[in-house]
């Protein structure tokens, strides 16, 4: 029986080039975000284009019921998932305090809750597959603080961690526990998170999300254990273990400090 992946925030961007790598590879998809529009189009391409199953599931996985929705509609017969990808998240920029509360702690839900709760829903369909795998999305900001995106760099340090914890859990066991770190990608997470001002800058030197999604099933199918595509990204994470932290975090913030805000969506795209 062919395998399904599941993967989250799959409408556009990161998501949604993941989806047609694994495609190409004739993996069945299921794929999960709020856009239902976007979601439909995109399986009627990748089924028609690469002759694949594709179902898809509109949500808002911010919701802290909605771990628990996406499992029951993917436990059924005939859907053996051998792959999650965790891809849903955003960011928010500006001041801890400038903030809102309700909007930070959404992020929050949907970056690491959410995420949790799904990988644990899921693992024992994955268990039921001889080989498997997990790939969580994280980011190069987890290796440093990044002030006026700090709750977001936060978040993705628990991604990082919870990941590492979770690949020796499952060290020969059967399935294979993977975390990609991408720099910056251009897929509108500059417009969402507010940082309009550096936009132009940050298009510059981003990747295309196909090139990052095309190095990130390439590295979980040979087992790597953290992916950072792009050689300037994977320098600069690597300086972090390099140069004092002081110097490392005072270099993030002059890159976000002149940043204009604007009102950030929550997205799971």
């Amino acid at each position: 029986m062919s395998s399904y992946a599941l993967i989250t925030g799959a409408s556009k961007g990161l998501g949604k080039s993941m989806a047609e790598q694994l495609a190409k590879r004739k993996y069945n998809l299921l794929l999960v975000a709020r856009s239902e529009k976007e979601l439909e189009a995109l399986s009627r391409f990748l089924s028609h284009t690469y002759n694949v199953a594709v179902t898809y599931l509109a949500i808002d996985l911010s919701l802290p019921e909605a771990a628990q929705k996406v499992y029951d509609w993917c436990n059924r017969p005939g859907f053996n998932i051998s792959i999650l990808i965790n891809n849903a998240g955003y960011g928010l920029w500006g001041k801890f305090h400038e903030q809102s509360l309700e909007s930070q702690l959404n992020m929050l839900q949907l970056n690491m809750q959410s995420l949790v709760a799904l990988t644990y829903k899921i693992i024992p369909l994955l268990q039921q597959q001889p080989e498997s795998y997990i790939l969580n999305v994280s980011s190069t900001s987890a290796y440093q603080a990044v002030p006026t995106l700090s709750l977001y760099a936060a978040s993705k340090v628990f991604v990082l961690s919870f990941t590492r914890g979770l690949r020796h859990e499952w060290k020969n066991k059967g399935i294979t526990v993977c975390c990609l770190c991408p720099g910056p990608i251009n897929t509108g997470f500059i417009d969402r998170a507010g940082l309009t001002s550096i936009k132009a800058t940050a298009e510059r030197f981003g990747m295309h999300p196909d090139e990052v999604a095309a190095s990130a099933i390439k590295g979980m199918f040979r087992k790597k254990a953290e992916m950072i595509p792009g050689i300037i990204n994977y320098l600069s994470a690597m300086a972090t273990r390099i140069f004092p932290k002081v110097m490392v975090e005072n270099i993030a913030a002059g890159l976000y400090k002149k940043a204009t805000p604007v009102a950030p969506a929550n997205t799971n795209t």
